[in-house]
């Protein structure tokens, strides 16, 4: 029997994994590069960032099958300085050139403190957090940054300029939780307009406005217009500060020029932005971890607001989800289900499996 619980079907982390996998691979994708998709994808619905997770695939495969993408395309490293290096992503996958940003950056803290590594000509590659986990495995802090398609309007404008481009952070600790912040300049993501909308589901009204610039809980109306941002002229100057690290100085498109990874017209031409740190370059990292610990422990055992049971540190929510999902396996809805298994369809992959099914 397949597993159903107010009508989600669960999927269980090996097995998504390994479904994602095969599409990649039977679109043209390196095994090696089917890998790193595949666990960043299935990383970020085992989080709960389910906008990011298994579910772009279809959007990616429709890229690939227009020619946008480069399934084959293997990224090249350009060592700049003994600190700074340039990834060109060539027009692959934006998690493999990513994946391979981090890597040299890493490579370069251990050796000489901080490591910084800037990335052109790649595409959307999903959660950002899963680049600060893969420093966080080493050892480091990061700062990752992006920049993306057109989705804000500036503070005081009224059309698409600005993406919903993530900032994102970490830091390791001792015995408690690292610090992971992972956040979009937008009240919220664009990936949950996309994602009510596959569901049928509506959105808050303070969250986007439709192509008449009226607020609207209808996702495909909000799809029409523009998202809107978190504090006002803020979020607005973090979108713009996204677009500068990760566009203008990477050489890639910025400025409103990034291509929507839902867009299967051109290639989008997406920037990171990476920067890993050694933790103990000014004291020893015992030092270091117990004032992380020490920050965490704070954080959550300060006093509560009225109606508040529990305080979260960032990053905590989604660590938690995960060590769920690991149990309970990864939800999607019968209309994901049946879109991912068209893709396996169309090259002969195996179909997704639900736990009982």
């Amino acid at each position: 029997m397949t597993a159903q619980t107010d009508n989600k079907l669960y999927v269980s982390a090996p097995d998504a994994t390994e479904f994602v996998r095969s599409v990649l691979i039977g679109n043209g994708v390196s095994p090696e590069n089917a890998n790193i998709v595949a666990e960043c994808l299935v990383q970020a619905d085992l989080r709960g960032v389910d906008t990011h997770g298994v579910n772009r695939i279809p959007s990616y495969m429709a890229r690939i099958r227009e020619g946008v993408l480069d399934a084959t395309a293997n990224p090249s490293l350009n060592q700049i300085t003994p600190v700074v290096a340039q990834v060109d992503g060539k027009n692959g996958f934006g998690f493999v050139a990513a994946h391979m940003g981090m890597a040299r950056a890493i490579e370069m803290a251990k050796e000489f403190g901080i490591g910084m590594v800037s990335v052109k000509h790649s595409n959307h590659f999903g959660m950002s957090a899963w680049v600060v986990q893969q420093a966080l495995d080493a050892g480091m802090m990061s700062l990752v940054f992006t920049n993306s398609s057109p989705a804000l309007p500036v503070w005081g404008g009224r059309s698409k300029l600005m993406g919903v481009s993530p900032i994102a952070c970490g830091a390791p600790a001792g015995k408690e939780k690292p610090f992971i912040l992972d956040m979009a300049p937008s009240v919220a993501a664009r990936g949950k307009i996309y994602k009510a909308a596959r569901r049928g589901e509506k959105i808050p009204t303070d969250w986007a406005l439709d192509g008449e610039g009226k607020q609207t809980d209808d996702p495909n109306k909000a799809l029409e217009g523009v998202m809107l941002p978190m504090g006002g002229p803020k979020g607005s100057a973090l979108a713009i500060m996204m677009d500068v690290f990760s566009g203008v100085l990477s050489g890639s498109a910025f400025a409103g020029h990034v291509t929507n990874p839902y867009d299967p017209s051109k290639p989008a031409d997406v920037g990171h932005f990476l920067v890993a740190i050694k933790p103990d370059l000014f004291m020893s990292l015992e030092d270091f971890k117990e004032r992380m610990d020490y920050l965490y422990k704070r954080v959550v055992e300060s006093d509560k607001m009225a109606g508040i049971d529990r305080i979260y540190y960032p990053g905590e929510v989604e660590q938690l989800t995960r060590e769920e999902r690991l149990k309970t396996g990864i939800p999607y809805v019968q209309a994901e289900i049946d879109a991912l298994n068209r893709e396996a369809g169309q090259v002969g992959a195996k179909a997704i499996t639900t736990q009982g099914g």
